[in-house]
């Protein structure tokens, strides 16, 4: 069997222990790294990926092998159904993925062998026939038209050649025997002498007949006699002389030599021909054997001599030269009892089974064959008299055949290649990838200079606008509008990570920025495909592994890059092992580490910069496989819809719809011309507190509007004109009365912050629910059109635009404004909310409120505590570093306005004032 380099877990004799084994080493793997990054304070969005990805290497390190021949099966029994069965499966283990792997190698050798022997019989027997028939055939055409004159001459001709065709006949009849398992022996007294004396003279006329000068001598005892089957012994001798004969030169002597042994009687054949070749006279015996050309040609007439002398009880073997002793001919030896070991008339199965005798040299050549897993073992030539021999008996047009066959292994496919199918196949000529392996562990290692211990600013960026410049350079479809289109967006989210402080909307701007990426590397156009597209780049990271490999494994080949970056490696973990303990466990050591390293930790400084370095190199390093083969995304979609074929079968449920909405505004409308008292004796609440209730009901109810004109899309009929005027009607009377929800819906939180104030998420909201009523007008103007193909990529663009426009309004400093506003006019201020703003918001607060103290609340010397210190609620991070890399323009503008609020007094002993000592709200004026 083709066996692999040996793995991790091929010492493990049981494919349930393997998988235990795995399973606990992962997840230990996963809490070491959960652990270490925990203790040096590295955040959660750090951990868990780099804990996932330490999870996955380990497992697929300790999974190496055990279903690859799993796989190897699945490739090779789909060429063994196209008629190929030269390929073997590779395995090392001893589970039972390993003996299947056995099991199946010996199977497909057998198949292989028996196939082969098919196709040659075919070749050789057609072959055969082909001679003798088409010279009778010629024969006698011209005894027909009187060419030739039917004198003994031309009567012997015909004979010979009806001889020949008995003589194939005769082979393929005992091949059969021996197949079918009826082979019987008549076993009766033989004299070993007359026999071959009586052989000798027919190959003596043979010669003759075929004019070679070559002579047949015999050397017997002439009172040997032994018991056994006349016919099929007189079978063997005939095989045996006439293999001889034909290998021998031109004046040549093939000599015949019995002798009786110790348990039985031998005998030999001598010929002065080119000999067998060295390492391959085992070969000779196989059916249809190369160099053996007994019987007529048709390679059967030694492996007959073996399974007869079997059948016996006997052996046969030929006999090699030493390897530095030069060759002086063939010696076939034959070993038989005196008298078969087991015999009676008629008896089936005697001796060996007939087909095991067949095939056991097939299976021990199939053995030899099977040691190196990637051997082809070539077959050593034939010495030139012998292949020169057998190639005149062989047809031009059949190529010659090896007794052997080759075994051929098969490529492991990989995992990730059946996991994905056809959705995500990998190109031949991606076979490595170093730029963007080396560009993304450099992205990775500036980020983890540049990112920890600095606020989002210039350097995060920095960052993005470096990953996506290398991500762009690799994409084919870098040139494509919608690529640029979609670049240009991202530039613009990721500057508000320059002019924005806020976390929310950095996130929100990644996110989306993120969405604009997968679709612009895939070049996804629905919607199915853009939700497949934002996956892909997640499972590019398992994608890409292989690729990762192939090329770690090609730069692994340069002999002085990685020695250097191997040694680095552990000189620098030896120094910080080494060094933390020497410099723990002794004063003078970690005062010398103190003094040059006096601010830095450097355990917790590394972990978090390690951690940083493989996140966001990993980040990348998948956008690049993305960029490089981008998945078909095209082939995700939605199932066709079965269109209805009675128009009111969309129509009644629509309309259903439609009634809803007519109803709702009819209330709606009542409540506006009926006033709040009208409001307050329906419902017994207020009219602001009537609003906020049906908001969020509203919002899902355009959403799901939206969701309904796509299902109705599908399943209407567009076929005659009437049809697409009334779907085109239908829905663009939801679709308006939709707008007007949509109009109610944003005055309703319009009420509603009027009375109970601003926040940030109303205004998200409100922006969530005015991108949605432009939906809507987009839905409607594909509906007047039929065609929609370009509404998932515009809904896109357009929720990219709403972002980057929300951003760069500075929604937090509107909020605070907005606020302010409302206490100007009522004297009614949420300092517990102002209080949670960012610095975005700080300059607003501090301009908005001026110099204006708290009534009521002072402190020593009767000094008031200004209200824009009780409300201001952000303040600098003294942990992180302020430097031109982590300048952020909200922050500057907030230092600049005085963020600090009010949390101590000079030490008078007086309390101090943090911010919960302000007011909640302040009382109306």
């Amino acid at each position: 069997m083709s066996r692999a380099p040996e793995r991790p877990l091929d010492g493990v004799g049981s494919i349930t222990v393997k998988i235990g084994v795995l399973v606990t080493l992962s997840i230990l793997a996963a809490v070491v790294v959960s652990e270490v990054g925990d203790r040096a304070g590295v955040s959660a969005w750090l951990t868990i990926p780099v804990s996932v990805a330490a999870a996955l290497f380990v497992t697929q390190w300790l999974a190496r092998g055990m279903t690859s021949p799993l796989r190897q099966m699945t490739v090779a029994a789909g060429r063994m159904a196209g008629g190929d069965y030269s390929t073997r499966v590779t395995a090392s283990a001893s589970d039972e993925v390993g003996q299947l792997g056995t099991a199946f190698n010996t199977m497909s050798a057998e198949l292989d062998g028996a196939d082969r022997q098919r196709r040659e019989l075919l070749a050789t027997v057609s072959h055969e026939l082909r001679t003798p028939l088409a010279a009778q055939r010629a024969l006698l055409e011209n005894l027909v038209d009187g060419v030739v004159t039917p004198d003994d001459r031309a009567l012997q001709t015909a004979l010979d050649q009806s001889e020949r065709l008995s003589a194939l006949v005769q082979d393929l009849l005992d091949l059969s025997r021996v197949d079918a398992g009826v082979a019987t022996l008549d076993v009766e007294p033989v004299q070993v002498a007359d026999l071959l004396a009586r052989c000798a003279d027919e190959a003596r006329a043979t010669v003759a007949a075929r004019g070679h000068a070559v002579s047949v001598e015999v050397d017997v005892p002439e009172d040997l006699e032994v018991r056994a089957d006349r016919a099929r012994l007189a079978q063997v001798v005939t095989n045996l002389l006439d293999n001889a004969v034909r290998h021998s030169p031109a004046g040549g002597t093939v000599r015949v030599v019995a002798d009786v042994t110790g348990t039985g009687w031998s005998l030999e054949v001598h010929d002065e021909g080119p000999g067998f070749p060295p390492g391959r006279s085992e070969e000779m015996f196989a059916r249809f054997g190369v160099g053996d050309d007994a019987g007529g040609g048709t390679g059967l007439g030694l492996s007959i001599v073996r399974w007869v002398c079997e059948l016996h009880g006997g052996t046969v073997r030929a006999l090699e030269a030493e390897p530095r002793q030069r060759a002086t001919g063939a010696v076939v030896r034959v070993e038989l009892p005196l008298t078969p070991p087991a015999y009676r008339r008629g008896q089936r199965d005697v001796g060996p089974p007939p087909q095991e005798a067949m095939s056991r040299t097939t299976a021990q050549t199939t053995d030899d064959r099977e040691e190196s897993p990637m051997a082809t073992h070539d077959s050593p030539p034939l010495p030139a008299q012998r292949t020169a021999d057998d190639a005149a008996d062989r047809p031009a047009d059949v190529p010659a055949s090896p007794v052997s066959g080759t075994p051929i292994p098969v490529p492991t496919p990989s995992v990730f290649d059946t996991l994905f199918g056809r959705l995500w196949p990998e190109p031949t000529p991606l076979r490595t990838a170093p730029v963007a392996l080396w560009a993304s562990v450099g992205i990775g290692a500036l980020a983890a200079v540049l990112l920890p211990y600095r606020g989002i600013g210039i350097a995060y960026a920095l960052v993005l606008l470096a990953a996506g410049a290398l991500v762009l350079r690799l994409s084919p479809r870098r040139r494509d509008p919608w690529t640029l289109a979609s670049a240009a967006l991202c530039v613009g989210l990721a500057s508000l990570l320059v002019l924005r402080a806020a976390e929310w909307l950095a996130v929100l701007a990644l996110l989306t920025a993120a969405l604009l990426v997968t679709t612009a590397l895939t070049g996804a156009r629905g919607m199915p495909a853009m939700v497949a597209s934002a996956a892909a780049w997640v499972l590019s990271g398992l994608r890409g592994l292989p690729l990762l490999g192939r090329t770690i494994t090609a730069t692994s080949r340069h002999t002085l890059l990685w020695p250097v970056v191997r040694t680095a490696a552990i000189s620098l973990v030896a120094l910080v092992v080494f060094g933390g303990l020497f410099a723990s466990g002794d004063a003078v050591v970690g005062a010398w580490v103190g003094d040059l390293l006096p601010e830095v930790d450097i355990a917790e400084s590394l972990v978090l910069r390690s951690f940083t370095w493989f996140v966001v190199g990993g980040i990348v390093l998948a956008a690049c496989y993305l960029a490089l083969n981008p998945p078909r995304v095209d082939l995700v979609e939605l199932p066709a819809g079965r269109q209805v074929t009675r128009a009111w079968e969309w129509v009644v449920p629509v309309g259903v719809v439609i009634a809803t909405f007519v109803v709702f505004l009819l209330a709606q409308g009542a409540a506006m011309f009926g006033g709040h008292d009208f409001v307050q004796r329906t419902t017994g609440m207020t009219y602001a507190e009537s609003v906020h209730q049906g908001f969020g009901q509203l919002t899902l109810a355009t959403a799901l509007t939206l969701v309904t004109v796509a299902i109705v899309g599908r399943r209407a009929s567009r076929e005659t004109a009437r049809d697409r005027v009334l779907l085109r009607s239908v829905l663009g009377v939801l679709c308006g009365l939709t707008l007007v929800v949509v109009g109610s819906a944003l005055y309703r939180m319009h009420v509603y912050q009027e009375a109970y104030g601003f926040t940030v998420l109303r205004v998200l909201v409100d922006a969530f629910e005015l991108w949605l009523g432009l939906l809507v007008v987009l839905v409607m103007v594909a509906g007047w059109r039929l065609r929609g193909a370009w509404l998932p990529r515009a809904a896109l663009v357009s929720g990219a635009a709403f972002l980057l426009v929300i951003g760069l309004a500075n929604p937090e400093a509107w909020v605070a404004q907005r606020n302010i506003d409302r206490y100007a006019e009522s004297g009614r201020l949420d300092l517990t909310y102002l209080q949670t703003l960012g610095a975005d918001a700080v300059p607003t607060i501090r301009e908005g409120l001026g110099d204006e103290q708290v009534v009521g609340r002072t402190v020593a010397d009767d000094d008031g505590v200004m209200l824009a210190d009780c409300a201001v609620g952000w303040r600098p991070d003294d942990e992180l570093t302020e430097d031109a890399l982590s300048w952020n323009l909200g922050r500057a503008r907030a230092e600049a306005a005085g963020a600090v609020s009010l949390t101590t007094i000079d030490g008078t002993g007086y309390p101090t004032y943090a911010l919960g000592t302000c007011p909640v709200e302040l009382p109306g004026r």
